[in-house]
């Protein structure tokens, strides 16, 4: 570690002892303790709600351009430490150091383009009748809780804390007991930069003890939670007890419409990229590529050449892509490969372990000859697996492509742009990228359809989730 071990709790601008039982964190890569930190209790958790709730008036009242101002000066210090933060990062979940510097731009990101629009919260005015005129305003929570998960922990911090704190709310982090460790340092960052004490707080521990405790809190006012769908609907079922607000970005299994005409060395790179980046473990990972029949056996062909060649490796040596994040989900991930063989699929490359290296790695697959009643096609995995599943029509892509719980995102590759704006239309997801993926940046709204979650972050539609709107109404 590069940074203070954690003591589970940062409080008032400060690191603080927390009392619950140890939790010990894990280099993946090499099964290896890297620190142990202790659970924040329900009362710890009090505590950090208290403190967030005290600091919120002055911070709520501090001018638009000040809270930019000290937002701006957290980009520089993000931005200060980038190459600690990126080692930590990696060491932490895994994911290759190239990744993590990248998430750590992104993070910086996110502060800046928030700073900039921190002045610029505006309501609407309304003429009325005559015999009145009306304004609305958009105010501040209060106390927001982020439940984050530990995919990204820095870039997902700070994609929902940077909006929260350019309106003026105060918030309390509750990072994944798997990687808290850079969510704690980033607090530190935030105080030196400039941010009140109290204005953002840490709690350590598990979702059932201290999530809990957290979303049942009485002076928590608004709760963003990203993770997996069954964590999610316990979440929303607490805060239903409050009629409590949720921003919730939970699974995906995102397809990819490929055309004939579509350039297939960018299909191909798609389909690579999704499982590279975070070896698969995210859920805006395009994981079903639905290419037509006519070009589906070469573009798995070419897939599998792809893949087959990206290095796998701990993180500070920044391969292609890195481990898993835990034995349970290297052990997920190898359950779905031998089910997507038993019931028919075949796996053309990887799913193998990765000889002499001792983490939780594993060779990334793809799985051709899947149909979408297949659990690989269905269930989220997030592990380094790609799907091939092939149609005849339009209308039958479509069909597969929204056939699933989930929609979180879509692709869509052709030359033709007529027909992908008019499949974008059709597709259920939150977003759509056209002849790339990824695609987009922190300005770019981002949220789900069905079960891939409620609210939206990134870009300016934030804003209306992390404000609640008051009407005022004048009579003439």
């Amino acid at each position: 570690m590069t940074a203070a071990e954690p003591l589970g709790l940062y409080v008032d601008g400060a690191d603080a002892a927390a009392g619950g039982d140890p939790v010990p964190v894990e280099d993946p890569a090499t099964r290896e303790q890297l620190a142990v930190v202790p659970e924040a209790t329900a009362s710890d958790v009090a505590r950090a709600v208290a403190s967030a709730a005290a600091a919120f008036p002055t911070w709520r009242d501090t001018s638009g351009p000040e809270r930019g101002r000290v937002l701006w000066r957290i980009a520089e210090a993000i931005r200060g430490d980038a190459d600690g933060l990126a080692r930590l990062e990696s060491q932490d979940t895994g994911k290759p150091v190239g990744q993590a510097r990248t998430d750590v731009e992104t993070s910086a990101r996110y502060f800046e383009f928030y700073a900039g629009v921190a002045d610029k919260v505006y309501g609407e005015t309304l003429p009325g009748d005559g015999a009145y005129w009306a304004y609305t305003l958009r105010e501040p929570y209060g106390v927001v809780a982020h439940i984050t998960p530990w995919n990204s922990p820095l870039a997902q911090l700070s994609r929902g804390v940077a909006p929260s704190l350019a309106v003026g709310n105060t918030v309390v982090v509750k990072p994944s007991e798997v990687t808290p460790l850079s969510t704690f340092l980033a607090a530190r960052l935030f105080a030196r930069a400039g941010l009140p004490a109290g204005a953002c707080n840490v709690v350590a521990g598990l979702g059932p003890t201290t999530g809990a405790a957290l979303v049942t809190h009485p002076d928590v006012a608004h709760v963003t939670f990203t993770g997996s769908v069954a964590t999610g609907q316990r979440i929303l079922h607490m805060a239903a007890d409050r009629v409590l607000g949720c921003n919730l970005e939970l699974g995906g299994k995102s397809p990819t419409i490929v055309l004939p005409d579509a350039d297939l060395d960018a299909a191909v790179r798609a389909g690579a990229m999704a499982i590279v980046r975070n070896a698969g473990q995210s859920c805006f990972a395009t994981t079903r590529i639905v290419v037509h029949r006519s070009i589906a056996q070469e573009y798995a062909e070419r897939l599998a050449l792809a893949v087959g060649r990206l290095s796998v490796g701990p993180g500070l040596d920044d391969p292609d892509l890195g481990p898993l994040a835990s034995a349970a989900q290297l052990e997920k991930v190898r359950s779905a490969l031998a089910g997507a063989e038993r019931e028919g699929a075949h796996i053309v490359v990887g799913g193998t372990a990765v000889e002499g290296l001792r983490g939780y790695f594993l060779t990334p697959a793809v799985v051709a000859g899947v149909t979408n009643d297949m659990s690989v096609a269905r269930d989220e995995i997030f592990g380094p697996v790609q799907t091939v599943l092939a149609f005849d029509n339009l209308d039958e892509a479509v069909a597969i492509a929204n056939d699933s719980t989930y929609g979180l995102a879509a692709g869509v590759f052709t030359r033709d742009i007529t027909t992908a704006h008019a499949l974008a239309r059709r597709l259920e997801a939150g977003q759509v990228q056209i002849n790339r993926y990824p695609l987009g940046g922190v300005d770019t709204p981002f949220g789900g359809y069905k079960q891939s979650g409620l609210g939206r972050e990134k870009g300016l539609a934030a804003l209306e989730h992390y404000t609640q709107l008051k009407t005022v109404i004048v009579s003439e």
